[in-house]
């Protein structure tokens, strides 16, 4: 209880509990500190309660879904395949409290103080959190930031009524008749793609001439073939220009190679990026935080703020919007305030889009290399080529390595198809530990799986395949 306006000390305070925040607490409080984290809205963040694993729960329904009814390839006849999407929702809702009641648990077991409520800084070591029923304040020796991001909105697309952000599109009770993305990035891919499954007519509006440009060409032409084939419409290089909606359905106007045109759909799907937040009540302005142009938080290499006891992590900090960085960068904010020589290497931080096929990538692509000048050599291993991957009646994809020439240091890697996301990680491994091609094609993988292809990859690069004629 706070005793008049006295400030209750503490070591650390960490803003934001999502994948950055939590983290950062639990390390934190493992190192030995006193630590306060706070959230004005749910433990986990809009990673386990709007994005990432709510997301992933549908995707993964939408793939039993499509299983179901296409079984007759394994000789299996499945009739009358429904959807009871509130029943689906059920599901995802389940999911999303066993992550989160989980995140309870840890921070309770590692002793970390928990307030729900907002959060203002008084000064650079005071800050102030309230809710309706308390406010009190708090002298820190050190802070974390973690306030992660939220959905562009655009001018001519409000959320509200049709107009949907990611978070209202994971929460329909019904499969809508029809859809438009804004943006073909990961999320309007992964979302259109998964309703598209369901049996909704979607249309991707995207501005650059192909959805996932992250990626290499090699890999999203294999997502956008997949697309095709339940309906999907991509309609690249083009630019949305305004929206119209009423109570049943709204129509895009958009403009592709100088031509005006139209679509029609139930619902319009905006996601175009998302923007830090660092605006609001928090008070940065007040503390005399540096951001950038942008409204990222500027950091070293430790995570330090222009404010040296004062780190930030995550989404409000430049690069990519992903929870895995968000929770390397915690760690790292964690360690450094407690006297360790921890730095942010950001040499692996894989990327991974659930689509259909799966896309993933980690460490250069060739042409990143060659651009870092590097003398490199790659290779492909198609799925085709392999066993598991036949048997599972996924035979579309391939595992690509890049290495140096001479040495043969693992220098990146890049993945579409089934489990790509899992298997980058022996590949973020190889590069994290200075692999070589040898290393990998000498390791021993268990036969029949899919894991096989990176070991064939290796081989390709080194020019003795087994599995392919060499050319």
């Amino acid at each position: 209880m706070v005793v008049g306006d006295a400030s209750l000390d503490i070591d650390t305070l960490v803003i934001g509990a999502g994948p950055g925040g939590y983290v950062a607490a639990i390390r934190a409080a493992q190192l030995g500190q006193k630590v306060l984290i706070v959230d004005k809205s749910e433990l986990g963040g809009v990673c386990l309660n709007r994005g990432c694993i709510p997301s992933k729960a549908l995707i993964s329904a939408a793939h039993q879904y499509e299983a179901a009814k296409h079984a007759d390839a394994f000789g299996i006849s499945v009739e009358n395949v429904k959807v009871d999407f509130a029943k689906t929702q059920e599901f995802k809702n389940g999911v999303v409290k066993k992550m989160t009641g989980g995140v309870a648990g840890l921070l309770k077991g590692n002793k970390v103080e928990v307030f729900n409520g907002e959060c203002m800084f008084i000064n650079e070591n005071e800050a102030r959190v309230f809710n309706d029923h308390e406010s009190p304040r708090y002298r820190f020796k050190n802070c974390i930031i973690a306030t992660g991001s939220r959905p562009i909105e655009l001018k001519p697309f409000p959320f509200g009524g049709r107009i949907l952000s990611s978070t209202e599109a994971l929460n329909l009770q019904e499969v809508p008749k029809s859809l438009i993305v804004i943006g073909g990035g990961y999320i309007g891919a992964e979302l259109g793609q998964m309703y598209s499954k369901f049996g909704a007519k979607v249309t991707i509006i995207e501005g650059m001439d192909s959805v996932l440009a992250g990626f290499d060409k090699d890999m999203t032409s294999l997502v956008t073939k997949n697309m095709k084939k339940t309906g999907i419409e991509v309609i690249t290089g083009a630019k949305a220009e305004s929206a119209e909606q009423n109570d049943k359905e709204v129509t895009v106007k958009y403009s592709v190679n100088g031509e005006t045109k139209e679509v029609t759909a139930e619902y319009l799907l905006v996601t175009v990026g998302r923007r830090p937040n660092t605006d609001g009540e928090l008070g940065l302005d007040l503390i005399g935080l540096e951001l950038d142009e942008r409204g990222f938080v500027k950091v070293d290499h430790q995570g330090r703020t222009s404010i040296p006891h004062i780190f930030a992590i995550g989404d409000i900090v430049a690069g990519p919007a992903l929870a895995h960085k968000a929770s390397y960068e915690g760690k790292v904010a964690a360690e450094v305030i407690a006297g360790m020589p921890s730095v942010v290497d950001y040499k692996c931080i894989p990327a991974v889009v659930f689509t259909d096929p799966e896309c993933s990538s980690v460490g250069y692509t060739e042409a990143q290399a060659k651009e870092k000048g590097h003398k490199v050599k790659a290779g492909k291993f198609p799925y085709a080529g392999n066993g598991r991957s036949v048997s599972l009646n996924h035979p579309e994809g391939f595992v690509k390595i890049v290495a140096e020439e001479g040495t043969g240091l693992v220098l990146g890697a890049q993945i579409v198809g089934l489990e790509a996301s899992n298997l980058i990680a022996e590949l973020g491994l190889a590069i994290e530990m200075g692999a070589t091609l040898e290393d990998l094609a000498l390791t021993i993988h268990a036969h029949p799986t899919l894991g096989e292809i990176v070991m064939e990859a290796a081989e390709v690069v080194m020019g003795h395949p087994i599995h392919i004629i060499s050319r």
